[in-house]
């Protein structure tokens, strides 16, 4: 062909249609709202690292305060505990729940209905005056004999009587959730194709591997949120267990020091700083593991699993996100 030729064919003809201009739309509604908020937060800014009254001093002498940072592990412990057997216990009232027994559901009802009707506060108020309300519990056989005498009033568990007040009031929530969650996993359990049953009996794998490698990864994507943000509403709700009265947690301590400096607002950012990077790290925590546990479910490439691919072509990953295959490799369009 010559350059003649060429030089026609790439002319355009008369009846073609000009090409179509794209121009991108506009949005100065986005840049004006976006420049609204950069401007309202810096002036928040502003006037609170000039104001007076945060006394920013303050905050910096007690942040890592050593009282602090031993009530901090103190409401981590209490949030850990108290969750441990709001769940053991939430799985029971919701075995409970699903159960065939009507004793045993009326008391699982009766039991959400009196702690999901009633104020946390209220509660942690009551379980505070448990010594008060039981001097003593007695342990044993009813009018014959008892092995077991223990003086409530004689007892400082104060730390106890708010994990089994926080723990109670939080398993009523998590019976919910469980039952809920249980029909879910139960539907995502039927819903797995039995190809991948048989795939994995034909790869060797017993009955116990199969549901931990194969079926239970599938629910742990449908189990891990609700649990994680019941954790990190667990953290926030220890501040209530003042009323039972425990004051050796983070709200408690700063409450304490404040009464003691008359300084209230530092020592409130100080305890909302430290709720705020306990909080973040649970939630950094919860992000992975709900990564971990949804690999597979987008067909959407990692830039790891682009890297092994174009590594096992021994080809570079394009901007494109795909690896261009060498000459003679599977996927190489031949002409």
């Amino acid at each position: 062909m010559s350059e003649s030729t060429s030089a026609r064919s790439a002319e355009p003809r008369p009846d073609e249609p000009e090409p179509i201009r794209a121009v991108p739309l506009r949005h100065p509604g986005r840049w004006i709202s976006g420049a609204i908020v950069l401007v309202a937060l810096g002036l928040f800014a502003w006037g609170a690292a000039t104001n007076e009254a945060y006394r920013w001093d303050i905050y910096a002498q007690y942040l890592f305060d050593a009282r602090i940072t031993a009530a901090a592990w103190k409401t981590v412990q209490l949030t850990v505990l108290a969750m441990a057997i709001a769940v053991v216990l939430g799985v029971v009232l919701a075995v409970m729940r699903l159960s065939p027994n009507p004793v045993l559901r009326s008391v699982a009802w009766l039991y959400l209905w009196v702690f999901r009707g009633t104020p946390v506060y209220v509660q942690l108020v009551l379980w505070g005056l448990f010594p008060s309300i039981y001097k003593q519990i007695d342990l044993g056989i009813p009018f014959v004999h008892q092995f077991v005498h223990i003086d409530v009033q004689g007892l400082n568990a104060a730390f106890l009587f708010a994990v089994i007040g926080l723990a109670l009031n939080e398993a009523a929530y998590m019976a919910e959730e469980a039952a809920y969650m249980a029909e879910i996993v139960r539907a995502g359990i039927t819903s797995v194709p039995e190809g991948q049953l048989e795939a994995s009996t034909a790869l060797g794998m017993s009955w116990s591997q199969t549901i931990r490698r194969t079926v239970l990864p599938q629910a742990m994507r449908v189990i891990i949120p609700p649990t994680g943000n019941e954790l990190i509403s667990m953290l926030k709700t220890t501040s209530l267990v003042a009323a039972v009265p425990y004051s050796l947690k983070l709200y408690g301590r700063a409450r304490d020091i404040s009464g003691a400096n008359f300084q209230p607002i530092p020592l409130l950012l100080v305890a909302a700083t430290w709720y705020l990077a306990i909080t973040s790290l649970l939630m950094i925590g919860q992000y992975y593991l709900e990564r971990h546990y949804s690999k597979g479910l987008s067909r959407q490439l990692t830039a790891r699993q682009l890297q092994a691919l174009a590594d096992a072509q021994n080809a570079p990953v394009t901007e494109a996100g795909k690896p261009t295959p060498k000459p003679g490799a599977p996927g190489e369009e031949r002409i």
